[in-house]
């Protein structure tokens, strides 16, 4: 386990092969960590892969260095964490990968910094949030499976996730990744970094933000506004889906025109949990990418 701080944050991170390999940034969920790469890294590594994964703010050991700081789980702010620590770190660009929020932070860094991006894996196609469409109405059987998202609009589901975030945490896991067996040492060893002490505020608010409910931090209100005008992704791409995950019904195949540069959708019989439930294939994604890029000399 290794540190870096940036402006805001002193990241924790596993920084794993070579120091002088083809780095790449793997980014986890809410509400996952690091723990979900466990079978991916090593594949990685194996082919020459420095790879970094961070613990996102408010997860782990990731740490706020001022208490006057907002406690925003925006997605201006993944994004910019995951640059962040790429400056701290002293890597002028590497390939990004992740998913559910860790997808969202790797979409929004190659959307707004392309030129530090060779490359980009993600799970669920163009994952930047439509801000101004989250305020309207999905279906009943979408809305449905965001029963977590709407407690989380109201005090009581803070207390609810304050309380009870072991449990919650581990139902979202079930009914995400419905077919994936996962037992009670794999379950506590993630849940552990969930006892930050910022992971109620920084998941709080990033539902209510992204629901028009919550001011964002001025300081990102730039990069918000860039992400507000739907940015294509330029880099070489590759994108997943889980026929298994009910959070994405009926897929996300028609992103497609959000990329513009090389890109390949692929579709995994798997839940949410891709890195976990299909290690695999996603580190096969990982390592296309990687020779796009080898090709292309760059």
């Amino acid at each position: 386990m290794r540190s870096a701080k940036t402006q805001t944050l002193e990241i924790a991170y596993l920084d794993l092969g070579p120091q002088d390999g083809w780095p790449v940034v793997l980014s986890h969920g809410f509400p996952y960590d690091p723990h979900a790469y466990d079978d991916v890294a090593p594949l990685l590594v194996e082919a020459g892969a420095r790879v970094i994964v961070p613990y996102l703010r408010g997860f782990g050991p990731t740490r706020f260095l001022s208490q006057s700081t907002l406690r925003s789980g925006e997605q201006a702010a993944l994004g910019k964490d995951v640059i962040d620590l790429l400056d701290a770190l002293g890597i002028e660009n590497a390939i990004l990968s992740g998913y559910d929020w860790g997808g969202l932070a790797s979409c929004v860094a190659a959307a707004l910094w392309p030129e530090r991006v060779k490359g980009l894996v993600s799970y669920a196609g163009y994952d930047i949030i439509d801000v101004k469409r989250q305020t309207h109405a999905y279906s009943p059987e979408l809305e449905n499976v965001l029963w977590y998202q709407h407690l989380f609009q109201h005090e009581r589901g803070r207390e609810c996730l304050s309380l009870h975030r072991r449990t919650l945490c581990r139902m979202l896991w079930k009914q995400w990744s419905p077919h994936w067996a996962f037992d009670d040492i794999i379950y506590d060893r993630t849940a552990t970094s969930f006892e930050n002490p910022d992971f109620v505020d920084v998941v709080i608010h990033a539902y209510r933000y992204h629901f028009g409910h919550a001011p964002g931090d001025p300081a990102l209100q730039d990069l918000e506004q860039r992400l507000a005008e739907r940015p294509p992704i330029l880099v070489p791409a590759i994108t997943f889906d889980g026929t298994q995950d009910p959070l994405k019904p009926g897929g996300t195949a028609d992103d497609a025109p959000m990329f513009k540069g090389r890109h390949q959708h692929r579709v995994i019989g798997c839940g949410h949990n891709l890195p976990w439930e299909a290690p695999n294939e996603f580190a096969d994604g990982i390592l296309c990418v990687r020779q796009w890029v080898v090709e292309a000399g760059h």
